[in-house]
C-alpha cells in the first residue's frame, strides 16, 4: 500500500466523477513542509482552472464532493490559499504499513512494473592506464546506487564498465611496458611521448624482465602486441579489484577491441552512410552531426584512414542498440559535456532516437580537510586514488558521501565530517539509527517481550509516532521517483528524513514501558523503521550496522 499513490487515484476519480473536464491530467501530490498543511496536499485545483474555466477554489471543493474519503484513507480535507488542497490522513491507514514493511521485508520499496523497460547504464568507464581517482570513486558511487535503484523500482538493469582497450592510450601503455622493459635488461631507457611513468608499469616491466628476457629477441610488432595485452589485463585486475572492494559490481565488461574484431565499426560506418549523415571534405570522412543540433560536423576517418576516438563510441552504442536495450544511460565525466550532442547524434545517424540517450555529467569532487582542498596522497604523493578514499574513510562513508548529492552539482567532500562519529555525519547518524532499533530490540529481547504482529496498532497515537509512519509510507514513491528522475542523491536525503523521524520519536517517548501493549506496537513499529533503514541503505551500498 502506497498512501501518495492510493490518494493520487482517489483524486483522479474523483476529478472524472465530477466530470469537469474532458481528459483527467495526472495528479501532482507533494508533502508539505509545515506539517500545519496536513499529510499531503495537491494543486489539481489550480490545474484544471483553464481546461475547466472556472475558479480554482470552486474546482477544489468539487473535487472534495466527490472525493471517496475511506478509499483514499483521508481523515480530514480542507482547502488553502488560492485552491491548494490539504489532506490529513486516517491514522488506520498509516499503521497498516507496519504490517506491510513486516510482510515484504527485504522487498517493500520494491515495484514490478507492467512492461520491464530494457536499462544499460554504463559508468566510470576508466582509462585502463592507472588507478581509479576520486573523480571516478564519484561515478561508481552514483551509476551504482542508480542502478540499484531503478532495478529496485522494476526495471530490467545492466551495468557495464566500456574497456578502452584500443587507441593511441594503450599503444603508449604498451610502448611505456616496452621502454621500461628494455631498460630492466640494461638498455638506455627510451620513454615514448606521453608515456606513463607510474611506479606500477616499472614493476610490472622488471618482472617481466627477469622472468621472460627471451622477449627482446621477439620482433617489435610482437613484442608490443603482446605489451598491449598484458598491460590492459595488469591494469584492469587492478581497477577490478578497486572497484569490487568499493562494493560496485558490473554485469558485463566490454571490450573496445572486439568492435574491431565483430567488425562493428565498419558496420555502424556503412548503416550512417546509407542514411545520408557521412560525407567527405578534404580527404576526411566527417558525420553530420549538426542535423542534430551539433555546433560543428565531426570527423570518423582521418585523412592517414585512422579512426578518431568517435567512431568506436558510435559503434559501441550501435552495439548497445543492437542488445535490445530500450534506454542507454551514461555517466560522464564534467570534461565530456561538449560530446554528449555529438553522441546523440550519432544515434540519429544510426537512425535511432536520441533520446534514447539519456547521459549524466558528473561534476568535479574536492577533498577538504582541515579546510583546505587535499590534492595529493601523504602515501605516494600523487593524486587521490579511490584507494586512498577507502583507506582513510571506508566504503560506507565514501560511498555515502559520494552519492547524497545531485551529481550534476560540485561536492566538496568533508574528509574530517566523513570520519566523526557525530550527528553531524550522515552516515553516522543514519547507521546509528539503525543499530539504536537493534539495540533496543536486544533489550526487548531480554526483557520478555516478543514482536508480536497481532498487537493492536491503534495505540500508536503519539504525534511523533505518527510522522515516522507517514516517512516510512513514502519509501515506495521516493524509490520510483529516484529511478523516473534519475536521481539518486534522493535516497540519501530520505534516509537522512527517516532517521531524524526515528531519532525525535526516540527522544519525546519510550518504547519499552510498563504499558505492553503501546510496548508491542513500539516494537513492531521500530523494527519497520529498521527494515526500511535497511533496505535504502542497501540501494546506496552502504551497511546497515546492528551495533556501533
Amino acid at each position: 500500500m502506497d498512501l501518495r499513490q492510493q490518494l493520487k487515484s482517489s483524486i483522479e476519480a474523483a476529478v472524472e466523477q465530477a466530470g469537469i473536464v474532458e481528459a483527467v491530467p495526472e495528479v501532482k501530490i507533494e508533502v508539505p513542509k509545515d506539517k500545519a498543511n496536513g499529510d499531503f496536499s495537491t494543486n489539481v485545483a489550480m490545474v484544471l482552472t483553464k481546461q475547466a474555466k472556472r475558479n480554482p477554489r470552486e474546482i477544489a471543493q468539487i473535487v472534495i464532493d466527490n472525493l471517496d474519503r475511506e478509499a483514499a484513507s483521508v481523515k480530514s480535507v480542507e482547502i488553502a490559499g488560492p485552491g491548494f488542497i490539504n489532506f490529513r490522513m486516517d491514522e488506520a491507514s498509516l499503521t497498516a504499513i507496519i504490517k506491510q514493511i513486516l510482510s515484504e521485508k527485504e522487498d517493500y520499496g520494491r515495484s514490478e512494473l507492467e512492461s520491464k523497460e530494457r536499462i544499460l547504464i554504463e559508468f566510470v568507464s576508466a582509462n585502463p592506464t592507472g588507478d581509479l581517482h576520486i573523480g571516478h570513486a564519484r561515478n561508481a558511487s552514483v551509476g551504482d546506487t542508480l542502478a540499484a535503484i531503478m532495478d529496485f523500482a522494476g526495471y530490467d538493469v545492466t551495468r557495464e564498465y566500456y574497456i578502452n582497450d584500443a587507441g593511441n592510450q594503450i599503444e603508449n601503455l604498451a610502448k611505456s611496458i616496452e621502454a621500461r622493459f628494455m631498460e630492466a635488461l640494461g638498455q638506455e631507457l627510451y620513454m615514448p611521448e606521453d608515456g606513463y611513468m607510474g611506479k606500477d608499469i616499472k614493476k610490472m616491466a622488471e618482472k617481466l624482465a627477469e622472468e621472460s628476457p627471451e622477449l627482446a629477441e621477439t620482433t617489435r610488432e610482437d613484442r608490443i602486441r603482446m605489451f598491449r595485452q598484458m598491460g590492459v589485463d595488469y591494469e584492469m585486475k587492478k581497477l577490478k579489484q578497486d572497484l569490487e572492494d568499493f562494493n560496485v559490481h558490473f554485469d558485463n565488461w566490454f571490450s573496445e577491441s572486439m568492435l574491431y574484431e565483430k567488425g562493428e565499426i565498419d558496420m555502424a560506418l556503412e548503416k550512417m552512410s546509407a542514411n545520408g549523415y557521412t560525407y567527405e571534405a578534404d580527404g576526411a570522412l566527417w558525420l553530420r552531426t549538426t542535423d542534430f543540433g551539433d555546433d560543428k560536423d565531426r570527423v570518423l576517418r582521418k585523412q592517414d584512414g585512422t579512426y578518431t576516438y568517435l567512431m568506436p563510441d558510435v559503434a559501441y552504442h550501435f552495439d548497445k542498440v543492437e542488445r535490445g536495450f530500450d534506454k542507454l544511460i551514461n555517466l560522464f565525466g564534467a570534461d565530456h559535456h561538449g560530446y554528449i550532442k555529438r553522441l546523440k547524434g550519432s544515434l540519429g545517424a544510426l537512425g535511432e532516437d536520441p533520446e534514447r540517450l539519456e547521459i549524466q555529467i558528473m561534476q568535479m569532487v574536492r577533498l577538504i580537510e582541515n579546510g583546505e582542498e587535499v590534492k595529493m596522497s601523504k602515501r605516494t604523493g600523487k593524486a587521490i586514488t579511490l584507494r586512498d578514499i577507502i583507506d582513510m574513510i571506508g566504503v560506507d562513508a565514501s560511498r555515502y558521501f559520494l552519492a547524497m548529492r545531485s551529481p550534476d552539482t560540485h561536492f566538496d567532500f568533508d574528509l574530517e565530517l566523513a570520519k566523526s562519529e557525530s550527528s553531524d555525519n550522515p552516515v553516522y547518524y543514519a547507521q546509528y539509527a539503525h543499530a539504536r532499533i537493534c539495540s533496543i530490540l536486544r533489550q526487548a529481547k531480554d526483557a520478555g517481550h516478543t514482536l508480536d504482529e497481532s498487537a493492536d496498532l491503534d495505540v500508536i497515537q503519539h504525534e511523533q509516532a505518527l510522522l515516522v509512519l507517514k516517512k516510512l509510507a513514502d519509501f515506495p514513491n521516493i524509490v520510483q521517483n529516484a529511478a523516473e528522475n534519475r536521481a539518486p542523491h534522493r535516497i540519501p536525503n530520505y534516509i537522512q528524513e527517516l532517521a531524524s523521524a526515528f531519532h525525535k520519536f526516540y527522544n519525546a517517548d519510550k518504547v519499552l514501558t510498563d504499558d505492553r501493549a503501546q510496548t508491542a506496537a513500539y516494537l513492531l513499529m521500530i523494527e519497520a523503521v529498521r527494515q526500511a533503514l535497511a533496505n535504502a541503505l542497501g540501494l546506496i551500498g552502504v551497511s546497515a550496522p546492528d551495533k556501533m
